[in-house]
């Protein structure tokens, strides 16, 4: 690990922070995103950093302040303004009780803030007010972790890292771990690092740059030790290759995911689903392939903080035959149905340590691991999903860098795991998507840079869908792809498909199981337009639109059928409609007669998916010419000839439109949205159903 402390870049952050929060608070924030923009150093709100520093309150007295990060904030991210400024000198006071419970010590914390806006300050906030350096780092290098997670680590860290680095053997973060850390130091005042068994590393200097470059020194003389110490190759019994661990990802995470979905007693939402983010690389499947690949992977996490996170151990699934998907959902749901047994019991083994007011996590694994595949990593949505995924290629490469130096891996008692697992602190940093309608759910869009295809998209999107948005337009839709992606960051990806061509449509599929494991929702909604009267109709100009609003149809329902079947929880279908299927115009014969076959396939959808808990509705708006600045391609090629016919401009036109519904309303891509989302969230049990989105058009009422 080489430092990236840069004298620059430090001198503009305090050029850009000091005026309003002080020169120390500026570097602190700098020298924290050196370490939490590397990932081998700590993940996902891990590790936190503090200065010693002092402020003047409201009579004008100067006063020690300790500022730390809050609790599970990203160290690459924190900016001054969010660290957590307490009263110092009251926190080192604490120092004399000879114990305090978690919810004694936050309150203190909580009422000892200089700003009662804070978020909660970090579960070490204590160790960092006992410890005497101005600057303090705590991370949870892997290299670190590799030594101490091993039997006799305590030595093998010592010889790592030498006699000036203090080791404390593991005590339960908080205000124990405070006092230990304390006391270690005064009895070693000259060490200038130390090192918490089966936790991490903490570093302290009185600048930035010192206590930073300590932890950098520290990491790379662990990584040489490891390195040199390499002796023990890694044996496989076979060796998949990505191709066929891609193939077989294909199949087999759309039945996983469907195991993994929750039940939830509600006939209407039966199934609460995760996400699903594949890690498949060269050295996970080499590790699952291994004759010691079970050994290795099925045992605890490197460090407590990760536990809520992938759990205390993976699932793991030998699967026989991934071509045989019924044998392959046995063996899932059988392997399943175990795990959550054992969790059950784990559970029940340590009962009486469970603190009162924490309720009983679910029993459903984080991480399943299958030998031929690769990783599966769970969560409610794309984050948690790929916080587990990158704890878990962590854990599992330095798990086998203890492995090839010839150590046995050695984690936390099942005691001191469940003690962090089941504590309010840490599940205070777990969220959900309980609020989100559409919450842990993957959305697959056809026309989707269009003007009705990018409101859907969005109306999804703000209510916790995961969508990949499609179609041919490629720079308008890696447009949209931008734009949406800088408001819903981890759920939107956008895929060239044209719904003409079958592998264009299954590889749409196979990306998005790629992505997320799987499809909940589909919207077909591409489709094109022509203006002709039946008697010059060119019929290759015909046969164009029935490829696209029919055909295209057609493969996208097809497709989806077979996943929904191979999932197993169900879905839903929403096919973008038109009026003109019951109010067919003059001149529009090929649209009215394309899309109308395309509705009745959709009904015939109903008919046939139901069995497999999928509903199919169709929407039915009516002019929709735009969403925002994106234009509507349909009204492009057929808005000239209209304002022809009547005398209008595109203003008027949009006036002629809007004025003939009964309620005299302007309709647009938000309404087209809302109707999806109403089907997708299931408000009432429906299906084969058409909702119109028109203002009010009697002779366009569906009968």
């Amino acid at each position: 690990m080489q430092s990236r402390w840069d004298d620059a870049d430090a001198n503009a952050c305090i050029a850009r922070h000091a005026g309003r929060w002080g020169g120390d608070l500026a570097l602190r924030a700098y020298a924290a995103a050196l370490i939490g923009s590397e990932e081998s150093l700590v993940l996902h709100g891990g590790g936190n950093c503090s200065v010693k520093t002092a402020v003047r309150n409201v009579f004008g007295e100067t006063v020690p302040v300790l500022f730390v990060k809050p609790s599970g904030y990203n160290l690459a991210a924190v900016e001054p303004e969010s660290y957590c400024g307490l009263d110092l000198a009251y926190l080192r006071r604490l120092r004399e009780l000879p114990d305090m419970s978690d919810e004694l010590m936050v309150n203190e914390l909580m009422t000892h803030l200089l700003n009662h806006r804070s978020a909660t300050p970090s579960i070490e906030t204590l160790v960092h007010a006992f410890l005497p350096g101005k600057f303090i780092d705590h991370t949870h290098p892997d290299a670190i972790l590799a030594l101490t997670n091993q039997t006799a680590g305590r030595a093998v860290v010592q010889e790592a890292l030498g006699e000036e680095v203090i080791v404390l053997d593991y005590v339960k973060p908080g205000f124990s771990l405070a006092r230990t850390a304390a006391q270690a130091y005064e009895a070693s005042p000259g060490c200038r690092a130390m090192v918490w068994m089966h936790h991490g590393l903490t570093s302290w200097g009185e600048s930035a740059r010192e206590s930073y470059e300590i932890t950098v020194d520290l990491v790379s003389r662990a990584e040489r030790f490891l390195s040199g110490r390499v002796s023990r190759p890694l044996v496989s019994a076979r060796q998949t290759s990505l191709a066929d661990a891609e193939a077989r990802m294909e199949k087999a995470a759309p039945v996983i995911r469907g195991v993994l979905a929750q039940r939830t007693g509600d006939p209407d939402r039966p199934y609460a689903p995760v996400i699903l983010e594949p890690l498949v690389t060269r050295e996970i499947l080499d590790l699952l392939d291994s004759e010691h690949g079970r050994t290795i992977a099925l045992s605890p996490p490197l460090t407590s903080d990760h536990l809520i996170r992938i759990r205390r151990t993976p699932l793991w699934i030998d699967i026989t035959d991934f071509e045989h998907l019924p044998k392959l959902r046995e063996q899932v749901s059988a392997a399943l149905q175990a795990y959550t047994r054992e969790y059950g019991a784990y559970v029940e083994r340590h009962a009486s340590r469970q603190p009162e007011g924490t309720g009983r996590l679910d029993s459903y694994p984080r991480v399943v691991l299958v030998p031929g595949l690769g990783a599966l990593c769970a969560g409610c949505d794309s984050a948690a999903a790929g916080i587990a995924k990158d704890i878990t290629l962590h854990t599992l490469t330095t798990k086998l860098k203890i492995f090839a130096m010839e150590g046995d891996y050695q984690s936390l008692s099942e005691e001191d795991l469940f003690d962090m697992e089941y504590r309010a602190l840490q599940h205070a940093k777990l969220r959900d998507n309980a609020h989100l309608q559409l919450g842990g759910r993957v959305a697959i869009v056809t026309g989707a840079a269009g003007a009705i295809g990018s409101g859907i998209c969005e109306g999804l999107l703000e209510n916790g869908c995961h969508v990949a948005l499609t179609d041919l337009a490629v720079d308008r839709l890696e447009d949209l792809g931008r734009q949406l992606r800088e408001r819903f960051p981890g759920r939107v990806i956008e895929l060239a498909m044209d719904v003409t061509d079958p592998q264009s449509v299954r590889s749409a599929f196979r990306r998005v199981i790629a992505t997320w494991g799987g499809v909940d929702l589909v919207v077909p909604n591409a489709g094109a337009a022509l203006v002709s009267p039946l008697a010059d109709m060119d019929l290759e100009a015909f046969r164009r639109l029935e490829r696209i609003n029919t055909e295209g149809t057609l493969l996208v329902l097809a497709e989806a059928g077979r996943h929904f079947r191979l999932q197993g929880t169900g879905g839903d279908i929403v096919v973008v409609s038109t009026k003109n299927v019951f109010a067919p115009g003059a001149g529009f014969g090929a649209y009215s007669a394309t899309k109308s076959a395309a509705h009745q396939l959709a009904r015939i959808a109903s008919l046939e998916f139901a069995e497999l808990g999928v509903r199919v509705n169709m929407v039915s708006p009516d002019a929709v010419f735009a969403h925002g600045e994106r234009r509507s391609g349909l009204w492009a090629e057929v808005g000239p000839d209209r304002m022809k016919a009547r005398g209008l401009d595109a203003a008027g036109l949009e006036e002629y439109y809007r004025s003939r519904n009964l309620l005299k309303a302007r309709v647009t891509a938000r309404h087209v949205a809302n109707a999806v989302v109403f089907f997708a969230t299931r408000q009432t049990p429906t299906t084969g159903a058409t909702l119109p989105i028109d203002g009010g058009l009697p002779d366009s009422t569906p009968r």
